[in-house]
């Protein structure tokens, strides 16, 4: 089974900010395999079911972006996985909104929602996809990911969002190398 993990912050406030561009491809994920988000366990929302072959179980941690270790941590041991089964699905502010990067392994680069993972797990090695939600100017990146997109934005997101969740399941189906050859080109 692999636990697949978007990164968000809970609450209507929230669904759809730069922040929660993981929570939006766990949900793309759920309605293109016809999982169901409706179990609640300690700090998370999760359905289970299938991606072709592959048993999966959908997160969106509701314990807040930085405190997002304590739900992947709860997760991990509830359903007895590991690391070398967790993808895991965030924003981020160092790439041009829209591009996406997949990582086996590596630091938080500053992301306090991975850093958390990190801390909670006691590994740097699992699986991320990043999606760009670019830099912003004249702002705090901390307000700036807490906004929406805007409307320029919403049709690269969109596509963002197809091709995150194209490549999980590619991950899935093929291993990470192959997806990392073929979606970080």
């Amino acid at each position: 089974m692999w636990a697949i993990v978007g990164l968000g912050n809970p609450g209507r406030r929230y669904s759809r900010t730069r922040h929660n561009i993981g929570f939006m491809v766990i949900e793309a994920l759920a309605s293109r395999h016809k999982v169901l988000l409706k179990n609640r366990a300690e700090g998370y929302l999760y359905g289970k079911g299938f991606i072709d072959d592959a048993e999966v179980i959908l997160i969106e941690p509701l314990t807040f972006m930085n405190l997002s270790g304590v739900a992947v941590r709860a997760a991990l041991q509830s359903h007895r996985l590991t690391e070398n089964n967790l993808i895991v699905i965030h924003d981020d502010i160092d790439m041009e909104t829209g591009r996406l990067r997949i990582r086996e392994k590596g630091s938080s680069g500053g992301h306090k929602g991975i850093q958390s993972i990190i801390n909670a797990i006691g590994t740097n090695s699992f699986i991320r996809i990043r999606i760009g939600v670019g830099r912003p100017t004249g702002i705090a990146a901390s307000d700036y990911v807490l906004e929406g997109f805007t409307k320029q934005d919403n049709d690269v997101i969109g596509e963002s969002i197809t091709v995150a969740a194209d490549a999980i399941e590619f991950i899935l189906t093929h291993g990470v190398g192959a997806a990392m050859n073929r979606f970080n080109a």
